[in-house]
């Protein structure tokens, strides 16, 4: 315990966080900054924020992000429950290695290497460039940490409550969207969460697959700093480390009480299994 609590691991961890997250306040603190220079303090003032509403810029790309991420979220939400139930309910079918290692792969993809795909298929299929080739392209890659999510609620579900509901007479799909789609939809909600999180703060991939018309968020804030970084970028950029840092908050919280639903229904399982047998002796 002493090791754990030593100087050189205090220090370290301080140093460390330092480096990650002090340049993320710098960042909201100056956004918040009077003056038209953005490393010189000249007061509090939200002035900036107010500015926002008047930079069509800006708020076009806002508008654009946000119609990628619902759309993408909602799919990959969609497409990655699904894999998940072929990875899990259909054991070791033919190809699942092949299926498995397609759905998974984005997870340790580089996204320069993803983008870079994605924009040779389309421009091989001549699909032009726009808000839907961004909309695919979020999806790609978001599905899999869906997947990921849901599959591990549904490695602990029980299948008998669903092989009672449909000896009570419910068609599969019927007990899918009665009985299993509510007991894990804490985990499809979290995806959800984490999906629209990830559409709102991708930058690379938007980049190589975006077009006319369909320029992101993001990439609206790295083509500005590209020119000098603003009082205005600050307050943008601020809110949306305020959107991402809320989505994945909300996404922690619902699947951290997924998990202890999990945990206090297979005790309470465990003891009524118990209460049963000393019963029957």
């Amino acid at each position: 315990m002493n090791s754990r609590l030593s100087p050189f691991n205090i220090v370290s961890l301080v140093l460390g966080f330092s480096f990650l997250y002090l340049p993320i306040v710098l960042l909201v603190v100056y956004s918040f900054n009077a003056s038209q220079l953005v490393t010189v303090w000249g007061g509090f003032s939200t002035k900036w924020y107010t500015a926002l509403a008047g930079n069509r810029l800006f708020l076009d790309a806002a508008f654009i992000t946000l119609r990628v991420g619902l759309l993408s979220a909602t799919l990959a939400t969609v497409l990655g429950t699904l894999a998940a139930l072929a990875l899990v309910r259909y054991g070791n079918f033919r190809g699942r290695l092949l299926f498995s290692g397609m759905v998974f792969a984005p997870l340790v993809m580089p996204e320069v290497i993803t983008g870079l795909s994605l924009l040779l298929l389309f421009v091989a299929i001549g699909f032009d460039r726009g808000f839907w080739t961004v909309s695919l392209a979020h999806t790609t890659f978001a599905m899999c940490f869906v997947a990921v999510v849901v599959q591990s609620r549904l490695v602990s579900f029980d299948r008998s409550l669903e092989e009672a509901a449909q000896d009570l007479g419910c068609t599969p799909l019927k007990a899918f969207l009665s009985v299993t789609l509510p007991v894990i939809w804490p985990a499809v909600a979290a995806g959800w969460m984490l999906a629209f999180t990830l559409s709102l703060d991708d930058l690379v991939i938007a980049s190589f697959t975006s077009g006319p018309g369909a320029t992101t968020l993001p990439m609206r804030i790295y083509s500005q700093v590209r020119l000098g970084v603003t009082p205005e970028i600050n307050a943008i950029s601020t809110i949306l480390i305020g959107v991402v840092t809320t989505g994945v908050l909300i996404s922690s919280i619902i699947f951290k009480r997924q998990e202890v639903r999990r945990l206090r229904d297979e005790r309470l399982a465990a003891e009524a299994e118990k209460a049963e047998a000393a019963l029957t002796r």
